[in-house]
């Protein structure tokens, strides 16, 4: 397994490496050495990996020859398939202001849909490094963090009383030390993350915002004007909380939401949804949702029935009658866990308000 003390991931971190005369063994992950060619030169590169460094072909020759793997960054890709580091809300929504499909996010999804399909066994290389490459630095992201996972559905409307108690909720899990995680797309997932964001201000913060976010109150018919209303929330209160989203060009009708700091998107929907469930060690809540989230359920419900990962993680679910009534997933997964190890580790609230004190007497 190779340790990310050797993963060079930004040119302040080239630097400090290269200062000490040796590359070799290390990882350079997409850093720009058009004007590094001097410490190119001079450094031992052997056993280097490159992954979509840019670089002079004098020294591109040298490492080359001092036995280094050179990765070379690929043209015309709306998207970095080596990428060192998570998204952020800035970069896939840049070029807002002339309409969201000038942005990469747009341009990836329809990279994406003009490749999907097309048997090129090249574009599905591509999307595969990219998504390990965002897997690891996801890992990396949440080293040394107790994750909590919020899952709800994306037709949730920003003006709707469960929006607000899901910004109340990932507002309140932020203040209690735990790092949100949800599919980084609308409705409740942006609604959690947008709590997160504003955990820092005061309170009556987030009145304000919702008075603000009602103005495009969802991201159809106009992604463009639902993206800027997030955008005026957070020009309002900058410096947010950090949370994490992880969405999928897979959906890419949905597009992120711009309030989780941290963005790992994947072209992969089976890769996304088994690694936000993974990394929720801190416990998953279910809020009231439709199909993505029935599945979400017992795709969480799985590894700790089988005990997989280890300790089953805690998982409760949000909304008593939805869940045994409108869709009875309760009683399910009640009946899988009885006897087992996870018994104990499931709960049903009827409100957001009592989810951090069940979470924290179920840890």
């Amino acid at each position: 397994m190779v340790n990310a003390d050797i993963e060079i991931e930004t040119l302040a971190e080239f630097d400090q490496v290269v200062a000490r005369g040796s590359l070799s063994g290390y990882r350079i992950q997409s850093v720009n050495l058009l004007e590094r060619t001097f410490a190119l030169l001079a450094a031992d590169t052997s056993a280097a990996v490159f992954l979509g460094c840019a670089m002079e072909p004098d020294a591109s020759a040298k490492v080359r020859a001092d036995g280094a793997l050179v990765f070379p960054p690929v043209p015309d890709l709306p998207f970095n398939p080596y990428r060192g580091l998570l998204y952020t809300p800035e970069e896939l929504f840049e070029g807002l202001p002339d309409g969201y499909e000038a942005t990469p996010d747009a341009e990836t999804y329809a990279w994406f849909q003009e490749t999907g399909t097309d048997g090129d066994v090249f574009s599905s290389m591509l999307r595969s490094v990219h998504d390990d490459a965002i897997s690891d630095a996801l890992d990396e992201h949440l080293v040394a963090t107790r994750v909590v996972g919020v899952m709800g559905g994306h037709a949730m409307s920003r003006t709707s009383e469960d929006y607000r108690g899901a910004a109340e909720l990932g507002r309140a899990l932020t203040r209690s030390g735990l790092t949100v995680a949800t599919g980084g797309g609308p409705g409740a997932m942006e609604a959690a993350n947008l709590g997160a964001y504003l955990a820092p201000a005061p309170d009556d913060a987030l009145v304000e915002a919702l008075e603000l976010l009602a103005k495009a109150p969802s991201f159809e018919p106009s992604v463009s004007d639902w993206a800027g209303a997030a955008f005026a929330v957070r020009d309002r209160w900058p410096g947010g909380g950090d949370s994490v989203g992880i969405p999928t060009w897979f959906y890419g009708h949905e597009p992120p939401n711009a309030f989780a700091a941290h963005i790992a998107k994947y072209f992969a929907n089976a890769t996304r949804e088994d690694g936000l469930l993974a990394r929720s060690t801190a416990g998953v809540v279910f809020l009231p949702g439709a199909a993505g989230t029935v599945q979400e359920i017992f795709d969480a419900a799985t590894p700790n029935y089988y005990g997989s990962r280890g300790e089953p993680a805690p998982m409760v679910l949000v909304g008593r009658t939805h869940w045994t009534e409108h869709l009875p997933a309760w009683p399910l997964l009640r009946a899988l866990s009885r006897g087992r190890a996870m018994e104990s580790r499931i709960a049903l609230v009827d409100s957001v308000d009592e989810v951090p004190g069940v979470l924290a007497s179920m840890s």
